[in-house]
């Protein structure tokens, strides 16, 4: 790794150390995953006919609106985001943990930022992650944000005075206040097609913050057509934190977490992800039971070469 990134942190020193080996052979890696037995998941949609999901992440109740008549549709540019998939709220429930790696090593903290690419209707990583860092960007195409917005209000919890603290109230569905506050203060949402949009300073609607931490893509490699444009836009928020702060500052840290599918498709995005990208997997030892090996979900992390 380049001097100006893995040597301008112990953080992420510590971070990569705790990931072992770095995988450098994309073929291999696809092999060593796919070799595994991979439970049955189907396409790993939660409920694909279900209008609302009731789920709990970390002990908070959450209410789901999706959308099963924008899945089945033949809208262009694609309709997975209508609807919530596994993996995301084992992901939120794991990246959330009091021992998770991210906090651990002092990537993520009450001051940082965190991009989520590609996020779906849900917000649920957001409503479970945003409590602990100080703000949290969810971006998406068009079509995803009125269920979005439906799902960040009706599961919004009153703030406290101190920042990064709860209540355990949640505000009443429908009511004047919950009508207020369409979504945690330090949760925004932004409009970002991978393939037309720019990746830009501006996403962090902060000029004293004009990087990101973190880049979270959750589920979003399934379609060959789609790991260039993806990528790009990994490799366009990481590099707004070089762009934009002193040498001495940690890197941003790209978390891509997916589940098995394809062999052919995930061995594609390693390759495309590995050029730009230091690749590492999470080890067991740092993911919860629902994500280790052989649960048909992976979770890698990467660092701008």
């Amino acid at each position: 790794m380049s001097s100006g990134n893995l040597g301008s942190s112990m953080t992420i020193h510590s971070l990569v150390k705790a990931h072992g080996q770095e995988v450098h052979d994309p073929e291999e890696e696809s092999f060593l995953l796919f070799s595994q037995a991979i439970p049955s998941q189907n396409l790993g949609f939660v409920d694909s006919k279900a209008a609302r999901l009731e789920l709990t992440i970390a002990d908070r109740d959450l209410s789901i609106v999706q959308s099963p008549t924008i899945l089945s549709s033949n809208r262009g540019g694609g309709t997975t985001g209508a609807v919530v998939w596994k993996i995301t709220p084992l992901f939120a429930s794991w990246v959330t943990s009091p021992s998770n790696v991210f906090f651990k090593h002092d990537v993520l903290d009450s001051d940082s930022t965190v991009l989520e690419l590609g996020c779906g209707i849900s917000g649920i990583i957001a409503l479970s992650l945003a409590p602990r860092i100080r703000s949290y960007i969810l971006t998406d195409q068009d079509y995803v944000m009125k269920l979005l917005h439906e799902n960040l209000r009706e599961n919004q919890r009153v703030v406290s005075s101190n920042r990064g603290r709860k209540s355990n109230t949640k505000l009443k569905r429908g009511s004047a206040a919950a009508s207020a506050l369409m979504q945690d203060p330090n949760i925004l949402t932004q409009t970002l097609d991978w393939e037309t949009d720019e990746v830009a300073s501006s996403l962090t609607r902060s000029e004293s913050c004009p990087s990101f931490d973190a880049v979270i893509a959750c589920d979003c490699i399934y379609n060959d057509a789609l790991i260039e444009p993806l990528v790009q836009a990994c490799v366009d928020a990481c590099k707004l934190r070089s762009a934009n702060s002193a040498d001495n500052q940690k890197p941003t840290v790209c978390i891509v977490a997916q589940q098995l599918r394809s062999a052919e498709v995930f061995e594609s995005w390693l390759k495309v992800f590995g050029r730009p990208f230091h690749v590492w997997r999470v080890p067991d030892e740092e993911l919860i039971n629902e994500l280790k090996s052989g649960s048909g979900f992976v979770v890698h992390i990467g660092i701008l070469k």
